[in-house]
């Protein structure tokens, strides 16, 4: 399996396919719109209107599983995440990234790209990853990491490779 192998469904429930991301840099972050953490939200969208030209594709995958959850419907957390915090970026419907019924991408993600000594599960909404044009995930950030601190290695990817 690849990275391209795999579909979501947006938070329209329109199915997206990662193939359809070919050739490109992907950042994929698992959000929340409420709690302290939302603010994340600002950093990707600067990130996302900054690199977009160049080849940066930003996903988010809302999840209930922390204590600063999306709880919102589906749509309403698309309009939330607009007027709240500019996003224009793609949101997937709400997933699992842990347990049982964690979406496969996000299985995917965490076996090729495990975290700490603590295991490969996901600490906290906004943790992201980082996916070269090629479609290997090259970089796991926890949720402390600012997405601004992700830039240096989105820029590495998207002139190099």
């Amino acid at each position: 399996m690849n990275i391209y192998d795999f579909t979501f469904s947006d938070s329209r429930g329109h199915m997206m396919g990662m193939a359809s991301y070919k050739g490109k840099v992907i950042l994929i972050a698992n959000t929340a719109t409420q709690g302290g953490l939302a603010k994340p939200f600002e950093e990707l969208e600067r990130l996302h209107q900054a690199y977009k030209d160049e080849g940066l594709v930003v996903l988010g995958f809302p999840c209930d599983q922390f204590p600063q959850p999306a709880p919102e419907s589906n749509g309403a957390m698309v309009d939330a995440g607009k007027v709240n915090f500019g996003v224009t970026f793609l949101l997937s419907e709400k997933i699992d990234v842990n347990g049982g019924k964690a979406h496969p991408l996000f299985v995917f993600l965490k076996k090729q790209l495990p975290g700490s000594l603590l295991g490969s599960g996901i600490k906290g909404n906004f943790t992201n990853f980082l996916v070269s044009r090629k479609g290997k995930p090259t970089k796991r950030y926890a949720p402390v990491a600012k997405p601004a601190e992700l830039e240096e290695d989105i820029v590495k990817l998207l002139r190099n490779g």
